[in-house]
């Protein structure tokens, strides 16, 4: 098959198509684990057992009539293109965003990528030193992300496809509240779903970063912790309260000059973020926390929050 039957098939764009033929290239793609090790696998990684029973189903074995030429075709590829840049860190979108109400394999590509993908960042971790409990707590952002996903109606996948890349080659690790982004002379900073923001937990992920980056990538230098957020917007400290743990996790940080992000809507993000969904009208979202009261009221009155950075000392 050329390029553009591929493309039709998948109906995609063929320029999506073609990205992912020249970043692949003709480099080595991996293989999945064994089907007989992904229900034990899958639960390492906090898949949930309906996510998981999803992934089973529409697993890529050899004789599945749920696997065209063209799905194995973009399989193939797409694992090798993230496989080119295992270490790397940048954004890095495995392939097009698919029609998933097609089915598992549509649904799940990028998890089976994901999923070959482990023994190969595996390898990059222990190369590192990277002790395995660390390797696997990140690892395991999998299952949240398709748990988030499944609340979301199908409606986050498109993001967390690319966003899962980071932890597929090695580029970001979970180290208690928060998950560390390596980066060129600074550390990003992420906030997973994972209870709540305190200032303890904030600063023990911070202290276990300082000493992890040293010790795992000492060719690497950091002067500062940096994050980009809507988290870090300043119109939040007019609905929250100064001890909240938003305004005092913001307090750690010099903001940058604010700047319209390319390609990013801070309102969309709020929502997907605080509300888990990008379709819900306004007047119908929950407002059972402050939180909620103020990204509803803001929002209401016809006022945009704001996507800003900010960085400080490591």
């Amino acid at each position: 098959m050329d390029l553009e039957e591929i493309a039709v098939r998948l109906g995609v764009p063929v320029d999506d198509v073609a990205r992912v033929h020249r970043l692949a290239g003709d480099r080595p793609s991996a293989p999945l684990p064994a089907k007989a090790d992904a229900p034990a696998l899958l639960d390492r990684l906090a898949v949930r057992p309906d996510d998981a029973a999803e992934i089973l189903a529409g697993w890529p074995d050899p004789d599945s009539p749920l696997w065209t030429p063209e799905l194995r075709w973009l399989l193939d590829r797409s694992i090798a293109l993230v496989r080119a840049d295992l270490g790397g860190y940048d954004w890095l979108p495995p392939g097009p965003e698919l029609p998933r109400e097609r089915g598992p394999a549509w649904r799940h590509l990028y998890v089976y990528a994901y999923l070959a993908l482990l023994d190969v960042v595996r390898a990059f971790h222990r190369d590192h030193g990277v002790p395995d409990a660390v390797s696997w707590t990140t690892l395991a952002d999998l299952g949240r992300n398709l748990a988030i996903d499944r609340r979301m109606h199908r409606e986050g996948w498109p993001v967390m496809q690319s966003w899962l890349t980071l932890h597929a080659r090695g580029g970001l690790y979970e180290l208690g509240r928060l998950q560390h982004h390596r980066g060129e002379g600074s550390i990003g900073l992420h906030v997973p779903e994972a209870g709540p923001l305190t200032p303890r937990a904030v600063t023990d992920s911070l202290d276990a970063a300082r000493a992890f980056f040293p010790r795992h990538f000492p060719d690497e230098e950091y002067a500062t912790f940096s994050c980009g957020s809507w988290l870090l917007d300043p119109q939040l400290r007019e609905y929250l309260p100064e001890d909240s743990h938003i305004v005092r996790f913001q307090r750690r940080f010099t903001l940058e000059p604010y700047e319209e992000p390319d390609g990013l809507d801070a309102d969309v993000e709020v929502l997907r973020f605080v509300f888990r969904s990008l379709s819900t009208p306004v007047d119908e979202l929950p407002r059972r926390t402050a939180l909620h009261r103020a990204i509803v009221d803001h929002l209401r009155a016809g006022r945009h929050w704001h996507w800003r950075r900010g960085h400080f000392p490591i």
